[in-house]
């Protein structure tokens, strides 16, 4: 996804007095010298020929990947303006956040935004985007003609279609890795085609973000995507590959219909627990996702912010993440759905595993700073050990029967 850095954004000065050259200097919560921006293009014309200082008077959260932030970002600049609307919360956010489902949507109200984006050849696409920020422009020393503003807007495009590209050739080169669809695959070749599946979501992910869900922009993610594959096939294969409407809405009621699938009773305990909610999951998966709670409410009692520490948030995010992991490579077994190649889980569970050796590095970096009681430590310590040897066993038991 973008780097998007507006939580850790102190305060930022843009200088577009220069046709053609966007420079600037922002400063960043958890850095003493400010990142440098060295930029061709030229702002929106309400910024255009501008200089804007711009200041966050909000609590500043360090960005969890503010190491790998180059501290000269040279590139292309997108869209900078400072008159973007958005829609923003018209009540504090923890109103907001914890809205009563009876009253209805939440009231907002149109604002205008900073959205500042730019194609580094160090980061990729940045963003800070904020309709907080306290702003100062500038008298503009020159303004854009007509033919400067498209050619501004085509420069602009130009640098997000480079950074598709990037994305694109990262979902081809796993292409190019992926064996005949028709083979035997193992485990090996289901994680090229998970690598796959996450580059073409990181590619869906941001022009998501960069356009957002209106009708015009779900044709241009279609069309980038490779979803669009024209009228004239369209109208060809109408007949053979659409399903109706009807069809569709009796497929979807059938399924909602459907009686949930009923677990072997000789399994439970091993491929299936009934939680307290009465649902069906994997007792390792549920193991897994009773912990990682366990822990984030834990430093909610502390009262610590676990976005300030990253070391913190990745202890608690990866715990979270290995559960959603695991839920993936196994529900499906709980369930007795059966439908899941032994080789395919083997791969799922090795992704779990990678998130959870993630995990206990962020909590062997916690230990020291003493933010979690000595006794909760060890005891996460102990659950995320138990909980790698369970996943351990489960892919020597599938490698066996793959």
């Amino acid at each position: 996804m973008a780097f998007r850095i507006h939580d850790s954004v102190v305060r930022g000065e843009i200088d577009n007095r220069v046709k053609g050259v966007v420079r600037g200097n922002i400063w960043v919560e958890g850095r003493a010298e400010p990142v440098v921006l060295e930029l061709k293009g030229n702002a929106h014309p309400d910024l255009a020929g501008c200089v804007l200082t711009f200041t966050n008077p909000h609590p500043r959260v360090p960005h969890r990947e503010l190491d790998s932030l180059n501290p000269v970002q040279t590139g292309q600049i997108g869209d900078l303006t400072a008159s973007r609307k958005v829609r923003v919360p018209s009540v504090p956010m923890e109103e907001f956040l914890h809205w009563p489902k009876g009253q209805g949507k939440p009231p907002t109200h149109w604002a205008n935004c900073l959205y500042l984006e730019w194609f580094s050849t160090q980061n990729g696409r940045v963003v800070i985007e904020s309709a907080d920020y306290e702003l100062k422009i500038s008298t503009p020393e020159w303004r854009l003609t007509p033919e400067e503003e498209e050619q501004r807007a085509r420069d602009a495009a130009n640098g997000m279609n480079w950074f598709m590209q990037q994305l694109t050739e990262a979902i081809e080169q796993q292409q190019r890795d992926q064996k005949d669809p028709e083979a035997d695959w193992d485990e090996h070749d289901y994680e090229k085609f998970l690598k796959e599946s996450d580059a073409r979501t990181d590619k869906y992910m941001e022009l998501l973000d960069k356009y957002g869900d209106s009708e015009e922009a779900e044709e241009k993610i279609a069309k980038e995507m490779g979803w669009d594959r024209g009228s004239e096939d369209e109208d060809e294969d109408d007949d053979n590959d659409r399903i109706s409407v009807e069809e569709m809405n009796r497929i979807t009621e059938e399924a909602l219909n459907a009686p949930p699938p009923e677990p072997d009773p000789q399994r439970e305990g091993i491929d299936w627990i009934r939680t307290e909610d009465g649902d069906i999951a994997h007792p390792l998966r549920h193991r897994c996702f009773e912990c990682a709670m366990k822990y984030w409410k834990l430093t909610d009692e502390l009262g610590l912010e676990k976005c300030e520490d990253k070391d913190l948030w990745q202890f608690i995010f990866e715990f979270q993440t290995t559960g959603a992991k695991l839920a993936g490579a196994l529900d499906g077994i709980a369930q007795d759905r059966g439908f899941a190649d032994d080789a395919f889980t083997v791969a799922c569970l090795k992704r779990a595993l990678d998130h959870l050796h993630k995990s206990q590095a962020g909590l062997e970096a916690v230990a020291p700073k003493k933010l979690l009681p000595e006794p909760r430590i060890a005891e996460a310590r102990r659950e995320l050990f138990e909980i790698r040897e369970g996943i351990l066993k489960l892919m020597d038991e599938f490698r066996g029967r793959a």
